[in-house]
């Protein structure tokens, strides 16, 4: 496959053990969500490591206003459709709020039908309480890859009472240190780390031997993850500071069905040409 625009892509398969020689090697690992077939084959074709079907899906796709609604039937469909679209990238999903939480045995359960119904390369678990931390390593002892995730913990949101940077006081700076150590021991294979100051997220990574995605977390981390409607400039009312936008497909997309409805009702489409 080739890959437009980029000459250092490696074709091989993305798995868990290539993101850890990526780290040790110093190369960045480039992550993006997709949510179906079709953009997953773009991000493919583009030479993305790892593809995340995130919850972000409910705000994403179903137009809630978090990500707590989003149920594992809809985790697993989403996926299921990802997994058929890409072939070279590390797929990993979202396991959604109360999926995990609860106990070890149903967040066990979860993720096994989660990587039997689907075929993706592992799951993510947000925050690192006693329960999830029990959960990775039972996990991680029967073969499920976890991706942790520190920082700003969206499924927590209405814990927290906004978005707003997470770690900026050195006591809860240190609770996210210690939460990113934890979940590497209990066998997580990478760690998100979202909205962080970036000289945390910089020892973070430096102490960690797993890869680090930041997100909102400054340029020392491993690799970069983001949601890729925001990316390519199809969301318009979300403009957080770590979001650069390297298109503008609202636009594009708008313009281009004014254009269909004006060519139709002036009676410019179809013409003879594109006619039986």
């Amino acid at each position: 496959m080739d890959y437009i625009g980029s000459t250092s892509v490696d074709p091989r398969k993305v798995t868990t053990f290539r993101l850890q020689e990526m780290k040790s090697a110093g190369q960045k690992i480039v992550c993006l969500t997709a949510y179906d077939a079709l953009i997953a084959r773009i991000l493919d074709e583009s030479g993305i490591d790892v593809i995340l079907v995130g919850d972000s899906l409910g705000n994403v796709v179903q137009g809630l206003e978090t990500t707590i609604p989003v149920t594992l039937d809809e985790i697993i469909y989403h996926t299921k459709a990802v997994v058929r679209g890409a072939k070279r990238p590390l797929i990993i999903a979202d396991m959604p709020f109360m999926s995990y939480q609860v106990s070890v045995d149903e967040a066990f359960a979860n993720a096994g039908r989660i990587m039997k119904e689907t075929g993706c390369g592992g799951v993510k678990l947000e925050g690192a309480t006693e329960i999830t931390l029990q959960a990775i390593r039972r996990m991680t002892e029967s073969g499920i890859p976890v991706m942790g995730h520190v920082g700003l913990t969206p499924q927590s949101i209405h814990k927290f009472g906004s978005y707003r940077a997470r770690g900026k006081d050195p006591q809860e700076a240190e609770s996210i240190f210690k939460d990113a150590v934890n979940l590497e021991q209990a066998g997580a294979f990478a760690v998100v780390l979202e909205k962080i100051p970036a000289e945390l997220a910089k020892k973070i990574t430096q102490t960690l031997k797993i890869p680090t995605i930041g997100i909102g977390a400054g340029p020392h981390c491993d690799g970069q993850i983001l949601v890729y409607t925001d990316m390519v400039g199809l969301t318009i009312d979300f403009n957080p500071r770590f979001v650069r936008r390297y298109a503008r497909l609202y636009e594009t997309i708008l313009n281009a069905c004014k254009k269909y409805a004006e060519d139709i009702r002036n009676l410019n489409f179809p013409n003879e040409s594109e006619s039986y």
